[in-house]
């Protein structure tokens, strides 16, 4: 038997014309496609951190002056009065517990169905189309729809109208996430589990919802920190309060309408504190955020 043995200058025509030389075509052009698109990508990254730490550093430095204690711990006053965000942050955070605690389940359960129940039929997928729908909604639109059923047959605006509002809105973002992170769960452990007589219910809370738990509060984080800066929902629902009430039957102080309110306003202080309840909320969206994103890793 005859045995060619390729010398190193045997075997450079074949290097010269394999698919990653540099004297290929074709590589050079996938090459420059890929130095292209890499340079674009990474303006696109740099342009989107510009803007977001711009409007962060903006807010720190006009609203750090006015946080302090009395921001807390004090109810809003007339103009040249002082005060703080009391009672705005309480209303906010009545209002989203409420939306949490109401909206939470309904995603979850609903999330279930569609990962677990809904794999044939014409249910889960429309559901699926109109649940994204709501998810792209304009909040306002959601405002108007609970003016028209609870607010205009009430009489008045109220906070449970406004923990209504951002609960459906924050339902569409539970129901999204729970369908997702069900469905990246291997069938082979649900498999499994009914090989051993285990029942579906029993399989979904036992081994669905610990596989999936981490996920399933991140989308919760991330729908909190959607609705905790909604502010036209708000304005036809619970409108807002000027003294500090816990009283959800009547209209209620929250953070998205008082900004929006003393930003506007042509008082000074005002317009501190306006700065400062924007720089709060958004210093508490960033870190639920972070929260999430630390969740989801684990």
């Amino acid at each position: 038997m005859n045995t060619v043995t390729q010398t190193p200058n045997n075997m450079a025509p074949k290097l010269a014309n394999s698919a990653i030389s540099v004297k290929n075509p074709l590589f050079k052009k996938r090459r420059l496609t890929n130095i292209v698109m890499l340079t674009l990508s990474f303006i696109a990254l740099a342009f989107g951190l510009f803007w977001l730490f711009w409007i962060i550093w903006v807010l720190i430095v006009e609203g750090a002056a006015a946080i302090n204690l009395e921001l807390f711990t004090e109810p809003t006053s007339g103009p040249g009065g002082g005060g703080g965000l009391r009672n705005a942050i309480l209303g906010s955070f009545l209002m989203t517990t409420v939306a949490t605690i109401v909206g939470t389940p309904i995603g979850v359960l609903a999330g279930t169905y569609l990962a677990e129940y809904g794999q044939r039929g014409w249910l889960a997928p429309t559901t699926r189309f109109l649940n994204d729908v709501l998810l792209s909604a304009p909040s306002i639109v959601i405002g108007l729809f609970i003016y028209a059923l609870i607010v205009a047959q009430q009489g008045h605006y109220s906070g449970w109208a406004g923990a209504v509002a951002l609960a459906i809105i924050l339902i569409p973002v539970v129901v999204r996430t729970t369908d997702n992170m069900l469905l990246l769960i291997p069938n082979s452990l649900r498999e499994a589990a009914v090989a051993l007589g285990c029942p579906k219910w029993k399989m979904i809370t036992k081994i669905c919802y610990r596989a999936a738990i981490a996920g399933i509060i991140t989308g919760v984080l991330l729908a909190i920190a959607r609705i905790l800066g909604e502010t036209a929902p708000l304005l036809f629902t619970a409108l807002n309060n000027q003294f500090g009430s816990l009283d959800m039957s009547q209209p209620m102080a929250n953070l998205p309408v008082t900004i929006y309110q003393y930003a506007d306003s042509p008082y000074e202080d005002w317009n501190a504190l306006a700065w400062a309840g924007a720089t709060v909320i958004t210093l508490f969206v960033l870190g639920i955020n972070i929260l999430a994103r630390s969740i989801f890793k684990k």
